[in-house]
């Protein structure tokens, strides 16, 4: 991944945009530190079946919330 500075961004904004739509990611420097990455959107686009929204659905009748675990299992079959 290439790594440019804020200046380089200011300066050539429309350039690194450019390359950005094309696929290439960049990590994002402010004096010297990463500080952001930079990096294409996916065209993929959520729909209302994803199991993402559907997350209330699965949650307990008593009002507990969620684990990160249960989470994690529902969208990812982990």
């Amino acid at each position: 991944m290439k790594r440019i500075s804020m200046v380089e961004l200011r300066q050539q904004a429309d350039a690194v945009l450019k390359r950005v739509s094309q696929g290439q990611s960049f990590e994002l420097t402010y004096r010297g530190k990463i500080v952001a990455r930079l990096e294409p959107v996916t065209t993929q686009s959520l729909t209302a079946d994803d199991k993402f929204y559907k997350l209330a659905d699965y949650a307990d009748a008593s009002g507990e919330s969620l684990t990160n675990q249960q989470i994690d299992e529902i969208l990812y079959g982990e």
